[in-house]
């Protein structure tokens, strides 16, 4: 009863936090802040199509830790870690293409447009150039003030549904957002040491885990070597083993088939929680991008500061006032 309360007050911030945000907030104050970051986006996706994961991968950390607040992008100090040097976040990229949104933006109209709606709006124009849809997004996100490495507490890759399930549910998300929002994966990638032990000592049975294709699994291990003996340097895959750039349903098919590389991702489509919409999702491209858009919507809209809370910064990486705290 305790945890339904919780959830049922946490969708009632997300309304109200919804309901302050609205599509166009800039234009009148800076008309052209959209159009501004897409520029950014276009010329970067046209030299490095990963740029869409990375952005998703971004907005998904930091929306995760304290809201969509920007506090991933702020710069470590000599006496204090913000989030961008926990341990999820380590390889986290992307953040050279938000310095440049934010020093055109500062150019064009200085200290109005958030560093947290720069993310959300260039995550949306990656993903549409990655063959999504384009969407409304609706803006008015301040940045916050705050950016802690020891609060950054993230899903991780080899969680069941079920104990997945409960870092969306306490953003006032649900499952089916979860199964949605993890078809990100399929223009994703991993390192090797978040799926090794799956290619063949799987929780310590010797062998492979029994829910990935052997085939796919004998690829993999070429790949990435053992975890007694890993290679020097930890490879990356695609997640999507088909098409691996483009924002389409076949991630879900791929999990379906026993191709999905991390062992959340096979999940989906095993656990009774998630298979039946992930079996939905493989069989209509239109059902998932129709799905990703609102459930990215949603996500964008977790414990947003609004109104006077937090500041607009001058530079993405360091707060404005003197009592930020990273």
């Amino acid at each position: 009863m305790e945890m339904m309360l919780k959830v049922i007050f946490l969708g009632c911030i997300l309304h109200l936090a919804s309901a302050q945000l609205q599509s166009g907030f800039y234009s009148t104050s800076c008309p052209r802040a959209e159009s501004i970051v897409q520029q950014v986006v276009v010329k970067k996706f046209s030299a490095d199509s990963s740029i869409t994961a990375a952005l998703l991968r971004m907005h998904f950390h930091d929306c995760f830790v304290r809201g969509c607040d920007a506090s991933i992008l702020i710069d470590s100090t000599k006496t204090r870690s913000s989030e961008k040097d926990a341990g999820p976040n380590l390889t986290v990229r992307g953040f050279e293409l938000i310095d440049e949104a934010k020093r055109n933006l500062e150019a064009a109209c200085p200290s109005t447009v958030s560093c947290a709606d720069i993310i959300t709006l260039a995550t949306r124009d990656a993903v549409a150039l990655a063959g999504g849809p384009r969407y409304n997004v609706s803006t008015g996100r301040r940045d916050g003030l705050v950016s802690d490495s020891s609060k950054v507490n993230l899903p991780g890759p080899s969680l069941s549904i079920s104990d997945a399930a409960r870092f969306f549910t306490a953003k006032g998300l649900t499952i089916n957002d979860m199964v949605v929002l993890l078809g990100a994966h399929t223009v994703g990638v991993a390192h090797c040491g978040f799926f090794q032990d799956r290619l063949s000592n799987f929780q310590g049975t010797g062998k492979p885990d029994p829910t990935m294709e052997p085939a796919l699994a004998a690829t993999l291990l070429k790949t990435c070597g053992t975890q007694s003996r890993p290679l020097s340097r930890d490879p990356t895959v695609f997640l999507d083993q088909n098409t691996s750039f483009i924002l389409d349903n076949q991630f879900y098919n791929q999990i379906r088939s026993k191709r999905g590389i991390l062992q959340i991702d096979q999940e989906l489509a095993l656990d009774s929680l998630s298979a039946p919409l992930a079996s939905r999702l493989a069989a209509n491209n239109n059902l998932f991008q129709q799905s990703f858009v609102n459930a990215m919507m949603k996500m964008g809209s977790v414990e947003v500061l609004v109104g006077n809370a937090g500041e607009i910064r001058k530079n993405c990486r360091v707060f404005n006032k003197p009592g930020g705290r990273a």
